[in-house]
């Protein structure tokens, strides 16, 4: 059996935003539009959120009209805003109440080449079990499947998560492991609020031998924009959380997979990395790297950012792994790694993330199964 995990960057349409050469050129950007989703939610406008409302606008482009080059103001129903003849900009909405809309950033089709690569990553990688970050949507991830992947998955779900950038988590799985439930965790809380930036879901599946395995597919909080020390804390809890989900299961064969946005060693990443009895499939001694750890960018030791975290009783399993980054541009000219031959420029890349993947050995699975007292919860 082999479990992977892959950020596909989204597979049809993508934000514009993102598409910028580097992260401090779209920063500003996502912080306002990050800034203005929390100003908006807010039940009272007070005047002091009326002045933050425009100034965030104003960044994103948006205070003299609805639509700019990376976002766009949506008000279906009520008014956020009015525009006078004579320049001035007002809210007249009183608070959350008052309107329906919300601002979204504009996207893009993604290249059809790099739509291309993405699907030879995901046929090279031949995993049973995908877990795929960044899909817009079931359906989108559906057609993706089907159009491109050979009929490779007949399994594929996506719940839509917290995110509104449509970058969601989900997964696909071949019709030898057949998904018999899911969960949610996208309304889960702790002091501070909601958790998780996108969802933390719980795919159930059955292996050929009728045990039950679980994965917990994951896009932890980024580092891209917003204040280190915040984002560092929101990751934490994040992984906290995921600690305790990854505690609750009760089959002893468990995997948590994903793009986690930090590195083994980080401090936000300990609750789960150094408190729990996972284990990194990147630690097996048949793990394959090609002498670079890393699974983003240039692929080096602090872009160690996708894992496979195999439970004790998977881990025993494991026969090794490894990482493919043929579908990752290598480097500025593209040859720190052997790319596909349908890549001549960066934006043909299937992604700037590489795939990560582990491998078990089914047969060893069959005696340590424990016994479950009741039926999976499935929540949707």
């Amino acid at each position: 059996m082999r479990i992977a995990s892959y950020n596909v960057e989204n597979l049809f349409n993508r934000a514009k935003i993102f598409d910028q050469r580097t992260w401090a050129l779209g920063r500003p950007v996502l912080e306002a539009f990050q800034r203005i989703g929390d100003l908006l939610e807010e039940p009272v406008y007070t005047p002091e959120i009326q002045h933050d409302i425009l100034r965030e606008l104003a960044r994103l482009g948006l205070r003299n009209g609805d639509t700019a080059k990376f976002a766009r103001l949506r008000q279906n129903r009520g008014r956020l805003v009015v525009r006078r003849r004579d320049g001035r900009v007002e809210v007249v909405a009183g608070g959350r109440d008052d309107w329906i809309g919300w601002v979204e950033l504009t996207t893009d089709r993604v290249e059809e080449l790099s739509l291309v690569n993405t699907a030879r990553v995901i046929l090279d990688v031949r995993a049973d079990i995908l877990a795929v970050i960044e899909a817009e949507s079931r359906l989108a991830l559906r057609r993706f499947a089907e159009g491109g992947l050979r009929g490779l998955y007949e399994h594929i779900m996506v719940v839509d998560g917290n995110d509104e950038r449509g970058i969601d988590v989900g997964v696909m799985s071949t019709v030898d492991f057949p998904l018999t439930g899911q969960r949610t965790h996208v309304d889960d809380v702790d002091e501070r609020g909601r958790v998780f930036s996108r969802d933390c879901p719980e795919y159930h599946f059955r292996t050929p031998a009728g045990d039950d395995l679980v994965v917990l597919v994951n896009h932890l909080k980024s580092k891209g924009y917003g204040g280190k020390a915040a984002s560092d804390a929101t990751r934490r809890r994040q992984a906290a959380r995921v600690a305790e989900i990854y505690r609750q299961q009760r089959t002893p064969l468990v995997a948590v997979v994903g793009d986690l946005n930090d590195t083994p060693e980080s401090e936000p990443l300990a609750p789960l990395l150094r408190d729990t009895d996972l284990r990194d499939i990147s630690t097996h001694p048949a793990f394959e790297d090609a002498g670079r750890p890393g699974t983003y960018g240039s692929c080096t030791a602090r872009n160690k950012l996708d894992y496979v975290l195999l439970s004790p009783k998977l881990f025993a399993a494991a026969t090794g792994g490894g990482i493919l980054r043929k579908g990752v541009w290598g480097g500025r000219r593209g040859v720190l790694w052997p790319i596909y031959d349908t890549m001549t420029k960066p934006v043909h890349a299937g992604s700037d993330h590489a795939a990560i993947y582990a491998d078990i050995d089914v047969t060893r699975l069959g005696d340590q199964q424990t016994v479950k007292t009741e039926e999976t919860s499935v929540a949707e």
